[in-house]
């Protein structure tokens, strides 16, 4: 198969649920009008970005297929909002310094999505066993753990971007009040506390002078620890809806935020659903290959009535 076959058959799967779909279209022409902007105001690492959103909006579907996993559609859904907002809305249109607290957003929804991911883990990686039964705290804590995991590794990889190639992916903080020990001229590491900073001037060795004004300029660690914490706050609000979810699961009625929570879990694939998921995808393209060519023929019939 081609490469184009298969971004063509990966979006024929993105189609099998149309409220998915029609979001995914949406956002799709959205990038593909961004790239064209891009290309035009000459801004080819922007352009680069909108093929690379591109190639992520397929990423769940390519994952059912290799995995055998199937992403349900409110996940999937949040999925392509996240790469949206993230690519093109964060990065492109700078909606990272424009709009306070979008990077905040963000990092909570991501903490709330990769908990939920952990949180399938069990069944996903046990696909094959039918005697585990695990106790619902355990699953939450999984899912916690597991989320935690993911958004301490996304900060080293910003502090590796910004430590060898100073892109600054840990956006600097001004800070008006800092202690320090390096400041203590008795060197017994008694912090100087410092309050109502200013401005502070950098001096280089070139002979430059930068001025910070309105205090002290933190490079990354209070980027980094609010990341982390609001990580925290999606993951452990995952957790407690999932907890909550497991342990109502056999009754009738339950809370509709655990509802939610239990609607974006990952679950496995057999063959037979991936076959069948095939047989609708040929059902639906023969339906659409019939449905265009009933308007060509009447497209046809429509002109000979006039030419006659």
């Amino acid at each position: 198969m081609t490469l184009r076959n298969k971004i063509k058959y990966l979006k024929q799967r993105i189609s099998l649920n149309k409220k998915t779909f029609i979001l995914y279209s949406v956002l799709r022409a959205l990038v593909i009008l961004t790239a064209i902007r891009c290309l035009i105001q000459e801004n080819y690492e922007s352009f680069m970005l909108c093929i690379l959103s591109l190639l992520l909006f397929l990423m769940p579907s390519l994952l059912e297929v290799k995995l055998k996993l199937r992403f349900p559609p409110l996940f999937e859904a949040f999925i392509y909002l996240f790469i949206y907002a993230a690519e093109i809305l964060g990065e492109i249109n700078h909606y990272y310094t424009i709009i306070p607290g979008w990077d905040t957003m963000l990092h909570t929804i991501n903490g709330f999505l990769c908990a939920a991911i952990g949180f399938s883990l069990i069944e996903i990686l046990n696909r094959n066993s039918n005697h585990i039964k695990l106790s619902p705290f355990y699953l939450a804590l999984v899912g916690f753990c597991f989320s935690m995991t993911i958004g301490v590794l996304w900060e080293f990889f910003e502090y590796s971007l910004d430590h060898f190639f100073f892109v600054d992916m840990q956006k600097d903080f001004i800070v008006k009040n800092i202690g320090t020990i390096t400041l203590d001229p008795t060197g017994s590491q008694t912090p100087v506390v410092i309050h109502d900073i200013t401005d502070t001037v950098i001096h280089t060795a070139d002979g430059k002078t930068y001025t910070i004004d309105g205090g002290y300029l933190d490079i990354g660690i209070n980027d980094t620890m609010k990341d982390l914490i609001v990580n925290f706050i999606g993951a452990i609000t995952f957790s407690v809806l999932s907890f909550i979810y497991e342990k109502t699961r056999d009754l009738k009625e339950r809370n509709r935020a655990a509802e939610i929570a239990g609607s974006l879990m990952l679950t496995s694939l057999t063959d037979e659903d991936l076959a069948r998921q095939a047989t609708q995808i040929e059902e639906q393209q023969a339906a659409i290959a019939e449905e265009r060519r009933k308007r060509r023929k009447l497209l046809r019939h429509g002109k000979k009535k006039e030419n006659s």
